[in-house]
């Protein structure tokens, strides 16, 4: 079984649908605590350790054989946790992609915690790969407050205007910080390879959960009920 620590419950079915679509037979138990996000973005991913770590120990005691953090904020704090079973950050394979992809990276996400995380995680696969990196980030303005306000398609539509708006005389490929924002991969006309962490993430949790240790090669490197869902 894999767990999957979510701030957002938006992530639920979109994870479901990954898991049916290539790793049949693999179980998910979704754990979706919004309240660490907000924290973590008041006072910092490190104010959430404590927490986090209670959430990975509770997943664990319930059967997880790895844990995926979908939540790119506070991934880096999920990930260092000692939980006893492998932690993997979802954005983490992504990053490895970006950076094999070519020197020029640009970071867009819609939230503001999450560039300085994820830019921290390239330029941390650029070193271990031991590649060149010149990294910019962006913020998408105004599309969090429509994630927000529950206008997914309008969150969606700014991000692929977002990633329309870099060129590819300067870029060589786009990441895609934050998971919600994978929809406006297909989305976006732009002939830069965009790049999107949901698929990558969980295809890294089910070889971590099937081996019962990280996958060098992979990683790159049931709901609860606080969840509201069934």
């Amino acid at each position: 079984m894999l767990a999957l620590l979510h701030t957002s419950p938006v992530h639920v079915p979109v994870f479901d649908a990954l898991r049916d679509a290539a790793h049949p037979g693999l179980e998910l138990r979704h754990h979706v605590h919004a309240a660490l996000l907000e924290r973590a973005r008041r006072e910092g991913p490190e104010a959430v350790t404590e927490a986090v770590g209670d959430v990975l120990r509770r997943a664990v005691a319930q059967g997880a054989r790895a844990v995926l953090c979908t939540c790119s904020t506070i991934g880096a704090v999920a990930e260092s946790a000692a939980a006893g079973v492998p932690v993997l950050r979802v954005d983490r394979p992504m990053a490895a992609a970006a950076v094999a992809a070519g020197p020029r990276v640009v970071v867009l996400a819609a939230l503001r915690s999450t560039l300085a995380p994820t830019a921290a995680l390239v330029e941390e696969e650029a070193w271990r790969a031991g590649r060149p990196l010149l990294l910019r980030t962006r913020l998408v303005e105004g599309a969090w407050d429509r994630f927000e306000a529950g206008d997914t398609e309008g969150y969606l539509q700014l991000v692929a205007e977002a990633a329309e708006a870099v060129t590819a005389d300067d870029t060589d490929v786009i990441v895609l910080a934050q998971a919600s924002m994978a929809p406006a991969r297909e989305a976006a006309r732009t002939p830069v390879p965009v790049l999107a962490s949901p698929a990558l993430g969980l295809a890294a949790g089910a070889a971590a959960a099937r081996l019962g240790h990280l996958d060098p090669a992979g990683s790159c490197g049931g709901v609860s009920a606080e969840a509201g869902v069934g």
